[in-house]
């Protein structure tokens, strides 16, 4: 197996890894996040009635006065704004969905200003 290939593979096991665990908490919905190069994208997602509770992004109009959309500062400003559009939805508890992206950088500043924002997880 080459090593592009066997890299892909890890990601996927540890994403199908992270996810099952963020799944097994019935009693919350899951905060799940994307990050490209350019954005960063978070959401609530309800995983028993297949519906997404609310949704930020850097990409937003809200968030149009940050210099980037793919660093620290906007991951934290996307946290705020999910926090606080989950405070709106009355989600209070989540589990929390990294994906195969390690809990380091712009992860990391996502979910602390989620919980400075209200979110529980």
């Amino acid at each position: 197996m080459n090593q592009q290939k066997r890299l892909a593979m890890s990601r996927w096991r540890r994403k199908m890894h992270v996810r099952s665990k963020a799944r097994l908490q019935q009693d919350r919905p899951r905060l799940s996040i994307y990050r490209s190069n350019k954005y960063i994208y978070a959401q609530i997602i309800d995983d028993f009635s297949s519906k997404t509770l609310c949704s930020a992004s850097s990409k937003e109009k809200d968030l149009s006065s940050l210099k980037s959309g793919g660093n620290k500062e906007a991951a934290a400003a996307v946290g705020k704004l999910l926090g606080a559009r989950a405070q709106e939805a009355g989600v209070t508890q989540v589990a929390f969905d990294r994906r195969e992206y390690k809990y380091h950088g712009r992860v990391a500043a996502l979910a602390d200003a989620a919980r400075e924002a209200g979110l529980k997880f």
